[in-house]
């Protein structure tokens, strides 16, 4: 008798489904509160307070919602057999247009092509109306209808051109990968994150929005200063005009080497009067540099692609596995796709451990920037981007523990806190 792959699957699935949404309650009830922690106290406004808790509330809603209707619907895909029937139909296309069904590459450049119209009609009513009702209505969308249908078409158009050459190159790999499949697709992958990570800040970032040396004067030569004085190999120093979509604030730097650059979002500096503050969210962010923290996030991914990578070629000849899902073929993109289902419960283990990982990072960067003599401005700047970004003043700890990357600002500054009365 062959093991119901596709029971245990969709079963796991729904139990996650209800852990989860376990957790979800726990952080609405927490959101609910009609108070600030203690730490906040007389730290945040209580206009601000209310303002954050309304948004937090609705968007807490909505993602109830939006959680409930998505495990229905990958559940009844997989349970009544939409995936393989959808698979077959895709191949039947094909000849209507004059093109070979049997070729492999086709049969799934086809089926994507159907699983990409269906994602963007079954998702577009939910970010219609994230966007355009809840971001509305807490003051934060500033795109016009036009600017999110050109985006979507911007990204769609993305899609049909960097798609097909992936999925066939990665096809041809499976095909002729032989015992060494794993070392090749891991290979890969490996040369394409970082092509995609040289081309995506120079051609595909400038498509959504619009980047522009930060002007000369008082901020920028204090950013430079403290590049200077850290070592950072800072070529370029932007802003983006996220403004122009939202009125969330965020900074960030990337690039390899000597290459390296710092972004600001044009609401960041809006937000924050004080270039202190600024200065020093920048020194945070210099801290995981400095630190390696985001190399060692980045060898951590490529340990965990090769390994599943190594899992897929265990099971990629299993026809028992396709048979449970109601395969009689075994296609490349299928087998990777059943494959990332079946390890659903290792990668829940894998990401609780890595926002473990990444939480530890955020405390040393507080603490790095804090070395640096810019601990009062940091605790000013976290707490002005948690004011205006209306970020969830009261968590849920299970709920932060399994879902957050970032420590919730509490205990940051709880953190810093800490250090200043060792010092003393």
């Amino acid at each position: 008798m062959e093991f119901p792959y596709m029971e245990a699957v969709v079963g796991f699935m729904i139990l996650m489904y209800l852990f989860e949404t376990y957790l979800d309650l726990r952080q609405h009830a927490a959101l609910k509160l009609p108070t600030l922690p203690k730490t906040l106290e007389g730290v945040i406004s209580q206009k601000k307070f209310e303002k954050s808790r309304a948004y937090s509330l609705d968007k807490s809603h909505f993602h109830f919602v939006h959680e409930f209707v998505t495990i229905l619907i990958d559940s009844a895909i997989l349970f009544f057999g939409i995936l393989p029937w959808f698979w077959k139909k895709s191949g039947t296309f094909l000849p209507l247009i004059g093109l070979n069904e049997e070729n492999e590459i086709l049969h799934t450049l086809s089926f994507l092509a159907g699983v990409m119209i269906w994602s963007q009609i079954t998702d577009l009513p939910f970010s219609l109306y994230s966007t355009f009702v809840i971001e509305a209505r807490h003051g934060f969308n500033k795109q016009t209808i036009w600017l999110f249908f050109r985006d979507l078409i911007k990204g769609i158009c993305l899609a049909i051109v960097l798609g097909p050459p992936i999925v066939s190159a990665i096809i041809v790999i499976v095909q002729n990968g032989g015992p060494y499949l794993a070392i090749y697709l891991w290979a890969f992958m490996f040369v394409l994150s970082l092509v995609m990570m040289t081309i995506y800040p120079v051609l595909i970032a400038p498509l959504f929005n619009k980047f522009t040396p930060l002007p000369e004067g008082e901020l920028r030569l204090k950013i430079e200063k403290l590049a200077s004085s850290l070592k950072f190999p800072l070529k370029k120093l932007f802003v983006v005009d996220g403004s122009t979509r939202s009125s969330h604030s965020n900074a960030y730097m990337y690039g390899f080497f000597k290459n390296k650059r710092i972004v600001l979002y044009d609401t960041l500096i809006q937000q924050c009067k004080n270039d202190e503050e600024i200065v020093a969210v920048i020194a945070h962010e210099l801290g995981h540099w400095k630190l390696n923290h985001t190399m060692y996030s980045f060898i951590a991914v490529q340990i965990l692609t090769f390994l599943q990578f190594g899992g897929y070629t265990l099971v990629r000849n299993s026809s028992d596995l396709f048979r449970s899902f109601g395969f009689d073929t075994q296609p490349v993109l299928i087998g990777l796709i059943i494959f990332q289902h079946t390890v659903i419960p290792l990668q829940h283990l894998v990401s609780f451990g890595l926002n473990l990982v990444s939480r530890s990072f955020e405390f040393q960067a507080d603490a790095f920037a804090k070395k640096l003599g810019y601990g009062s401005a940091l605790r000013a700047g976290l707490v002005k981007l948690q004011e205006e970004n209306l970020s969830a003043m009261n968590t849920d700890p299970w709920y932060s523990a399994y879902h957050y990357s970032h420590p919730p600002l509490v205990e940051r500054l709880a953190a810093i806190d800490a250090a200043d009365k060792k010092e003393e």
